[in-house]
């Protein structure tokens, strides 16, 4: 049956690579996963690394509190980055904190010992998600340490059911996972798998050292000149259609959008569709016309989590997709209540910011109307649900000191 199941495998592996193939015809994403994984990772290290993998930008920022954390603590080990996606790798791929940043090959046996050579770790890090079959397998024959950081698990995945004996496989190369919350411990321990900890969320920390910068962003203060101020992040058509007809009724709302998709298309048929609206790089040669402009969209990306320190509410995307929200922490870690639509269930932090007070979940306009008139018109409520929001971040801080204390007291690296 495991042999099967590997073999089924590997034909997955092969379909699902000639399926990005065949999309690299026409998508930009799929033509830079092909050409990103054209040439095979080399390496030329004399020391062991400590290999850093993650699915895309949302995990790097989730693992980046803990991969400058190992930097500090040992700064003679290189630090080799993996991305499977190309909006990881594209955006991340100059990222001084680490001293190699690849994509990670297709997951074959080959590869698999070809890149485990190459990178030689002393140590191998996997943030949150990702379960590579011949990469996790071969670095458990290697008997090199992995550790899963920021892990959730579900009863519905396949980890738990009958059919899941390729996958319980691959959590049994884990020498140890950093759990979220107590039932994903709960749940591994069904399986037998007890080498699990709670540490809670590295995000956390992540957002709490933004907040604390908070560096200012160029001419958003011009724009927002005083006024009230709802910043929306990483919005969908869906959520876009509630803002479009908010701020046609309520002109004296500054709104900030940044969209999920920045394409060319998308921000011009999105400005359109706003009434006096400017696009964030038109601002430095239209000071003016900011002044007279209700909506500023950014039309670039890296800026959203320093932009909440300006607002009064925020609104967070993706709460009406089946993938659901994006990330909610950036908003409430600077202290702003957080509002999104109803597909959160899966997100532990949008659960029990909800639950603290500091959140708030809609399902159409007239919600986000009524909720929006409620927190600006009343100086109280606003400020306890932003109390609320921030104070639900600060107490949810310190998985990175965790997983350190855990890499010391087991020796898994040396100084």
């Amino acid at each position: 049956m495991n042999q099967l199941n590997l073999i089924l495998y590997n034909i997955f592996i092969a379909l699902y690579t000639t399926a990005i193939r065949t999309a690299a015809l026409w998508n930009n994403k799929a033509k830079l996963w092909i050409i990103g994984r054209k040439a095979f990772p080399s390496m030329n290290f004399d020391h062991k690394t400590i290999w850093m993998h993650c699915a895309s930008l949302g995990e790097f920022e989730q693992g980046r509190p803990l991969l400058e954390a190992i930097k500090k603590e040992y700064p003679t080990y290189p630090i080799v980055l993996s991305f499977f996606s190309p909006s990881g790798y594209e955006i991340k791929k100059n990222y001084p904190g680490a001293d190699k940043i690849i994509y990670l090959p297709i997951d074959t046996a080959h590869n698999a010992n070809r890149l485990i050579k190459e990178i030689n770790p002393a140590i191998a890090i996997w943030v949150k998600y990702e379960y590579w079959y011949h990469f996790l397998t071969t670095l458990k024959q290697h008997q090199i340490p992995v550790l899963l950081v920021s892990g959730i698990f579900r009863n519905s995945q396949p980890f738990f059911k009958w059919h899941g004996t390729l996958h319980k496989k691959m959590l049994s190369s884990f020498t140890h996972f950093f759990v979220q919350n107590e039932e994903s411990k709960e749940l591994l321990n069904t399986i037998n798998n007890n080498n699990s900890s709670v540490s809670g969320d590295t995000r956390f920390d992540r957002v709490i050292e933004i907040a604390e910068k908070n560096e200012p962003v160029l001419y958003i203060k011009e724009f927002i000149n005083n006024h009230r101020v709802l910043i929306a992040g990483s919005t969908w058509d869906d959520d876009e259609k509630l803002l479009i007809h908010y701020a046609s009724i309520h002109p004296e709302i500054k709104i900030i959008i940044a969209p999920h998709e920045i394409d060319l298309i998308n921000l011009n048929t999105l400005k359109k569709e706003f009434k006096h609206a400017l696009f964030y790089s038109e601002l430095a040669k239209e000071q003016n016309s900011a002044n007279e402009a209700s909506v500023l969209i950014i039309d670039n990306i890296g800026m959203l989590a320093t932009l909440y320190q300006y607002a009064d509410i925020t609104y967070v995307g993706g709460g009406f997709n089946s993938s659901g929200i994006h990330n909610t922490l950036e908003a409430a870690a600077q202290g702003k209540p957080v509002i999104f639509g109803p597909v959160y269930e899966k997100f532990a932090e949008a659960v029990g910011l909800i639950k603290t007070g500091g959140a708030f979940t809609i399902n159409n306009v007239l919600q986000l109307e009524e909720l929006l008139d409620r927190l600006f018109n009343n100086k109280e409520v606003l400020a306890k649900a932003s109390e609320a929001s921030k104070e639900y971040v600060l107490q949810s801080g310190g998985a990175t000191n965790k997983i350190i204390t855990y890499i010391k007291e087991n020796r898994l690296l040396t100084n």
